[in-house]
């Protein structure tokens, strides 16, 4: 089990979780960070952030013993700093309720910040629980562009130290779409100035769920290029972002 919010213990590391009715895929996410905690030498905690959760997700993440805070903007910049304000640890890992890691991903965590030239980083290696043709067209027309926007980073979780999540401002909470690439950047240039480099995990893997696709059909972002114009911009359309995240996805 994880550190209780009444353990007086110090924390080495806090796991965020950004979580609107999660109640199909945060058990799983929760037994993977249990898996993967075995290897890491230090105490870890949990921080669910609910976000107007109408099902079971508060239930099941307090049977983990996470710690559970309520931010109910619908905006996912504020609701992940809603969870690193909350945290204790000395170190960061943001992961989406509908993710799951391996076995190893917390120890290559600890590996890579154990090392002071390293500011934190993403991962490199993704996998989605099913790919097609629709899938594989839908990621590539927001991660070319992207990439051209942000450059050479890693996304899907990331991992940092605290004090450098706040020296640089957190998630950018003007920004509802996106904000990972955009945060990725930043903790990059962040790190470039004081002679540490950004690093990408690929050695263990993130698996996550096709869930908008299952509900949505695997050619929907052709058929709302709204949401395609969303992702490259940042989300600055509401209807654009609540299509992607928070009013649209599979209950």
């Amino acid at each position: 089990m994880f550190i209780k919010a009444d353990d007086t213990r110090r924390v080495k590391l806090s796991v965020i979780i950004p979580a609107h009715n999660e109640e199909k895929y945060i058990g799983e996410c929760l037994e993977s960070i249990q898996r993967a905690a075995k290897s890491f030498s230090g105490t870890i905690e949990v921080v669910v952030v609910s976000n107007r959760c109408e099902d079971r997700t508060e239930e099941i993440a307090r049977a983990y013993e996470c710690v559970v805070i309520q931010e109910d903007t619908p905006n996912l910049s504020v609701i992940r700093n809603a969870g690193v304000k909350a945290a204790r640890g000395e170190w960061i890992v943001s992961i989406d309720a509908d993710s799951r890691m391996s076995e190893n991903m917390l120890s290559e965590v600890e590996r890579l910040l154990s090392d002071e030239s390293t500011i934190g980083g993403g991962v490199g290696a993704i996998q989605m629980e099913r790919i097609s043709l629709g899938i594989i067209c839908s990621l590539l027309v927001i991660l070319l562009p992207l990439m051209l926007k942000y450059g050479n980073i890693s996304v899907g979780m990331f991992w940092c130290r605290k004090a450098d999540f706040i020296a640089i401002g957190g998630f950018n909470e003007e920004m509802l779409m996106t904000e990972d690439a955009d945060f990725a950047k930043r903790l990059k240039q962040y790190g470039k100035k004081s002679g540490r480099r950004f690093g990408t995990i690929r050695t263990a893997k993130l698996f996550t769920s096709a869930r908008k696709f299952d509900k949505l059909g695997d050619w929907v972002l052709f058929r709302s290029p709204h949401v395609i114009l969303g992702y490259w911009t940042g989300g600055k359309s509401r209807k654009a972002a609540d299509k992607a995240y928070y009013e649209n996805q599979v209950r």
